[in-house]
Order: structure tokens, then sequence, then C-alpha cells
């Protein structure tokens, strides 16, 4: 097979002190059209670069496009979606296969990633975690800790985790309902790696790691969002000078449990849903394109709903509350 040719170039930009200290990541456009991140990345940049930013310690490693193709269309995905399946391999296929095995070691050089996004429907920004300390085999981790605390200090008010658990679920199901000559992109999105972005690359290879879902992708506050993001990150870790932030006062934690594909084009939402809209059990959310109805289970929230979702991806995810804060971490 003839490799394809790209006329795009990687670019990171990276800070070290002589002091000993915290090795830090800060990632954007990892989808294209996501572009509160880069603002805000390129903001640093320039901050550092005249003098008006300091780095006292560790190193600080700055990456505003980490999708050049996708960045120039202004579209999600270049050929396909960067933030699953994110994993190195030799079978170079399509343009984010050569963004993971360039971004993938750059990730694992480094202790900590702050990964910064925005999403399609309108919503309040939220930070996504990854699960409590464990040793199964679908995520093991032992820095729940720590990416709590640093959570906390984002300056955000709505925290959610569970994210690799409930794909994995919503995976099985996907290929429950493969077809015989299933088209390439259906095999792959019922592939159990496909869960895997960036933070849980991090989580893989010893980091760790959350997303800062900003706002919607076109909201004139997400690029501050991510900025102050960026800053309170830094001082919480002591890569940066000036004063730790304070855990935020209140802090929602939300636990992904579900997650629902779009099985047709014509399947279609009852209203226009928000990121966070209550769901009380029962609740009808959409109708699919043969009639049936998609209803809530239980009471929570939903997230992420997608009414220009394609064929076979995920349509909307569903939370419910969380405990998790009620053992403390924010420390």
């Amino acid at each position: 097979m003839t490799e394809k040719s790209y006329s795009f170039h990687f670019q990171n930009s990276s800070f070290s002190s002589p002091a000993i200290g915290t090795s830090v990541i800060i990632t954007g456009a990892v989808h294209g059209n996501e572009t509160c991140g880069t603002q805000a990345i390129r903001r640093v940049i320039d901050e550092l670069e005249n003098g008006s930013l300091q780095i006292v310690a560790g190193k600080l490693t700055l990456v505003p496009v980490c999708n050049p193709l996708a960045y120039q269309q202004g579209t999600r995905e270049g050929e396909r979606n960067l933030n699953r399946r994110l994993i190195p391999t030799d079978d170079v296929r399509e343009f984010e296969d050569h963004v993971a095995n360039w971004l993938c070691p750059l990730l694992a050089q480094h202790e900590v990633l702050l990964d910064l996004h925005s999403f399609r429907s309108q919503g309040d920004p939220f930070v996504l975690i990854g699960p409590e300390n464990n040793r199964g085999p679908l995520e093991s981790f032992s820095h729940a800790r720590h990416e709590l605390a640093m959570a906390m200090r984002l300056g955000v008010h709505r925290l959610v985790d569970g994210w690799l658990s409930t794909y994995a679920r919503g995976v099985e199901r996907r290929q429950l309902r493969l077809s015989h000559g299933a088209d390439a992109r259906a095999v792959a999105n019922a592939d159990t790696r496909f869960g895997v972005g960036t933070t849980e690359y991090m989580r893989s290879v010893g980091g760790y790691a959350m997303t800062l879902e900003c706002g919607q992708h076109l909201d004139p506050h997400a690029p501050e969002v991510a900025y102050q993001a960026i800053i309170n990150t830094l001082r919480h870790l002591g890569v940066i000078a000036g004063a730790a932030p304070r855990p935020v006062d209140v802090m929602e934690a939300l636990r992904i449990y579900d997650v629902i594909d779009k099985f047709h084009a014509d399947d279609s939402f009852v209203r226009e849903w928000r990121s966070f809209d209550e769901l009380r059990e029962g609740d009808l959310i959409g109708i699919r394109a043969d009639g049936t109805e998609v209803r809530a289970d239980k009471g929570g929230r939903i997230i992420f709903p997608d009414a220009g979702a394609a064929e076979g991806e995920e349509w909307f995810y569903l939370t419910m509350p969380n405990p998790r804060l009620q053992s403390g971490g924010a420390a």
C-alpha cells in the first residue's frame, strides 16, 4: 500500500527550569474544531517568552495543535477521531496514526497531562478525570488523589468520571450489532481499544491526566476558562511562580454509567438537549427511526448530546450522582 503524503508538521514548545519539579504537558486541538485550548496555550507561550510568566521548577511542554489536519479543515476529525484508539502503530493508515506515533511518546515523557477540549451542544464547563485507584484489567491506576486535587483547582464546578468503563460496555453492544461485511469504520468503532484517548494513554504509561471541557465550541468565554485552568494547574504543581490556588468551594460530582449510540441517521432527540440537563426516570430523550422510544432508565443528567452524531457513533451519555467527593481528596 502506498503511504499518503501530508503537508503538515507537528509542533510543541518546551520550557524547563534548573530546579527539579513536575513535568507537565498541556494539549489543545486534539479535535480540530475545538480551538479554545489552542488560543489559551498560545497565550501562555507568549507570556512565558515575554517573561510575564516564569517557570520556577520542572518542565512544561505546550502543544497548541495536536491534529493539524483537522485544525486546518476546521473539523472534529482529520481522517478519524484522534481521541479514540490513540495508540502508536506500525500500521499507519490514517493521518491520526501519524499523530499518535508523534504524540504518544511525547506524552510518555511527562508526569501530568491537561487536555483542553470543548463540546458541540450548549452547557457549562466541566472536568473529566480517571477512575478511583484499582488493579483491574481495564484501567489500573494509583494516582486518583492527585487527579482529584488538581481537578478541584481548575476553576470549574462539575466533575465527571467513569469514561472508559462505560465506553467498554458500549463497545460490547456495538460488537453484538456488527453485521457481516460491516465497513472498516464500524469495525474500528467496535474495537475495545477505541475508548483510549489522550488521558487514557497517559495513565497507561504511569502518569495522571484529565480532560477539561471548556464550554461550547464558539463560547467566547471558553478560551479564558482554558487559560485560567492552565495557570491554576501550573501554580498548583509549583511549575510557575504565583500563589497556589485553593480548591473550589462547590463541586458537583457525576459518574457516567451508560452511552447510547445512534443507530440510524433519522434517530432524533425530542428536544434540544444541553450537557447536564436533568433527567428523571422515564423521561423521553429521543425516538429511533423505527419509532422506538429512548427513555432515561434512572434519574441523573445527560452529557454530550450530539444531534449530528453519525450512524453507529455516540449519541449521548448518561450520568448519575457520584459519591466520590465525600471521601475528600482535595487537599
